[in-house]
């Protein structure tokens, strides 16, 4: 049941229901977006270590701004993040990206309003760039692939563009290197396709996919817009600031867990509604996509967003949690 038909129950009022979209699984499953859902694997923070030796050139003309963000790889299994930006500021005449990433660090070292030489050209009058560095255990790679998930995003947000993969036209926000090379030209790299492929097989059972990340990229974008963060300013310290406001609505109504209810996490409060809200993952509650779920609360933010007070049982002193709204079939 939509939740504006679940208002109509309790109230006797005639609205109008209202759809409601979850995220599309055109890519599939993917064990390692699972595995960062349900271990609660979070993101770092952007650190500033700006450095003053590169140029600054603009975006291409009648833009003057980033259209995108082109995600790559280093290619070499022995360097470390620090390593890589040395090397990056000395050899700066052939090469340079915006940022670097692996584990633990999201480390800007090229201001993003200024064009960056990673990929040739048209790509790089387009786009901000960022290399993540190899890392070596299954823990390591799904923290990275976080970290480069949100920093994606956060990208976006910043320059006011929205999610969509340039995988299937060479026409979105979010591009692979790979992708810069088939649909733009003046490179022939195709990373991080072979790193996150290895990657996957190695640590996970199964080759992990540039779809599959986008997937996170989306989600995370989602996840922070629904946190109600300001525009512009989506970082991890910024958006806990304040709290959301939040109106709430007893309910009393059934839904089921969505094709991917994994990609959101289980909260003892609406998320960034006041202090101490924590979260919960999946693996802790032992569900599944299709789990009946009861609904008594219904909380919207001032954004728009709705969150849902659930139980998995209609036994007394069943413990309830709070989800958000893509994490639920409504239609139930």
């Amino acid at each position: 049941m939509k939740k504006r038909a679940i208002i109509t129950a309790l109230c006797s009022l005639t609205f109008a229901a209202v759809g409601m979209l979850g995220l599309s699984n055109a890519a599939g499953a993917s064990s390692v977006n699972d595995y960062i859902a349900n271990n609660n694997i979070s993101y770092a923070n952007v650190t500033s270590s700006v450095w003053g030796g590169f140029p600054k050139n603009a975006y291409r003309k009648g833009v003057g701004k980033p259209e995108g963000v082109v995600v790559h790889e280093t290619a070499n299994p022995n360097s470390t993040i620090y390593n890589e930006i040395a090397y990056m500021k000395k050899n700066y005449n052939n090469a340079f990206v915006h940022t670097f990433v692996d584990a633990s660090r999201i480390i800007n070292i090229a201001n993003t309003n200024y064009l960056s030489w990673g990929a040739g050209y048209p790509a790089n009058a387009r786009f901000v760039q960022f290399e993540q560095v190899e890392v070596h255990s299954k823990s390591a790679f799904a923290s990275e692939v976080a970290n480069a998930a949100y920093y994606t995003a956060y990208i976006l947000n910043k320059y006011g563009l929205k999610p969509n993969d340039a995988a299937y036209d060479g026409k979105g926000t979010v591009w692979s290197h790979g992708g810069v090379s088939k649909y733009l030209g003046g490179t022939n790299h195709t990373d991080p396709a072979g790193y996150y492929a290895s990657a996957g097989k190695k640590y996970f059972g199964s080759s992990y996919t540039f779809a599959q990340f986008y997937q996170l990229v989306k989600t995370t974008y989602d996840n922070l817009a629904s946190d109600g963060a300001a525009h512009g300013s989506l970082t991890a310290s910024s958006a806990k600031k304040t709290y959301d406001k939040v109106t709430y609505v007893k309910a009393d109504s059934q839904a089921s867990l969505g094709e991917n209810y994994k990609s959101y996490r289980l909260y003892n409060h609406v998320k960034n509604s006041r202090s101490g809200v924590k979260s919960y993952s999946w693996s802790s509650v032992d569900v599944d996509k299709g789990t009946k779920v009861y609904i008594d609360n219904i909380g919207t933010k001032s954004n728009g967003h709705d969150w849902y007070r659930i139980t998995f049982s209609t036994d007394t002193g069943a413990k309830k949690y709070w989800v958000y709204e893509k994490a639920l079939d409504l239609t139930y």
